[in-house]
């Protein structure tokens, strides 16, 4: 018999919502899927707190992902809070001004649990290589790097160098200067030392992106390189790394208006899109990385295949 699971996302900007149906022994048949830009971070992330307005949008955008799940019949809710949520000091009275207005239970994960959630989701997503992959999840709040194989991790490690955070600390400028380029590269040669040295051990052939930034890059490729768009409709998609940085040399000389106005650019990546671009890039140079993998399933799949 077949039940309906919906899984809550709750991320420093974006909350996801994903319906599906789940039946014993079969993939699990997705009913629908929204994301709504909530920007909890905004105007708190460096102070530790959810500003009211942010506190409010989210409130609201989980009101209605209730009345959603109440027209399809649900019969299991799972919501998961990240790095926002994790991170202020007020995480906890949004959860239970949450659960009174909604009735909704958010669980809040730590980082290492995200961290093997996105594993859980990427590996039915994507075909591995033989040998080990670094997979990368760029959020709002936190950064997870994950080195495995498509069967087992060997490493991994939850960073709060989430894009929201490095822009309110380092994107001053519009276009990007170089000078903020190079404090962003030098807070990460300060900050990753841990995973170079995983890296050296274990030595992954390829990077893996889980959605997010990721989604626009290839994006980006399919647009800028006429590449047939039903490539976007599979669960993976692999990035030309000679294109990816032809690409992402062009995006970071654009200001604010010119990338709000671009193909390919969702709207809620217009800003953050720019230092996750210089993390990738970064990632892929001192990595010495020359394979690059999009993954569409991340936390919220990982959510949906562990649940059942």
């Amino acid at each position: 018999m077949s039940k309906r699971i919906a899984i809550l996302d709750l991320g420093t900007n974006t909350f996801h919502l994903l319906i599906a149906e789940v039946e014993a022994g079969e993939h699990p048949k997705e009913v629908l899927k929204e994301s709504i830009s909530t920007k909890l971070g905004e105007g708190g992330i460096t102070k530790g707190i959810i500003s009211d307005l942010a506190f409010t949008r989210g409130l609201d955008a989980l009101k209605h992902f209730q009345s959603i799940i109440q027209k399809n019949q649900v019969d299991r809710i799972r919501a998961a809070g990240t790095g926002a949520l994790r991170a202020a000091k007020n995480g906890q009275n949004f959860i239970d001004r949450v659960k009174q207005e909604t009735g909704i239970n958010i669980e809040l994960i730590g980082g290492i649990e995200e961290a093997e959630l996105i594993y859980e989701g990427v590996r039915h997503a994507v075909s591995f290589p033989a040998n080990a992959v670094l997979i990368v999840d760029i959020g709002g709040g936190s950064v997870e790097f994950i080195i495995c194989s498509r069967d087992q991790i060997y490493w991994k490690k939850s960073y709060p160098i989430g894009a929201a955070k490095l822009m309110a600390l380092f994107h001053h400028t519009d276009p990007i200067s170089k000078n903020d380029t190079e404090a962003i590269e030098h807070y990460f040669n300060e900050q990753l030392t841990e995973l170079k040295k995983a890296c050296k051990e274990y030595n992954p052939v390829m990077l893996i992106g889980s959605a997010g930034a990721f989604d626009t890059f290839a994006e980006l490729e399919v647009l800028q390189y006429n590449l047939d768009a039903g490539l976007l409709q599979q669960t993976e998609f692999h990035l030309n790394i000679a294109r990816f940085y032809k690409i992402t040399d062009q995006l970071l000389k654009t200001t604010h208006a010119e990338r709000e106005i671009m193909p390919g650019l969702a709207e809620v990546r217009v800003d953050m899109i720019i230092v996750s671009t210089i993390l990738t890039r970064y990632l892929l140079k001192e990595l010495n990385i020359g394979d690059m993998k999009l993954s569409t399933y991340s936390l919220k799949e990982g959510l949906l295949f562990s649940s059942i």
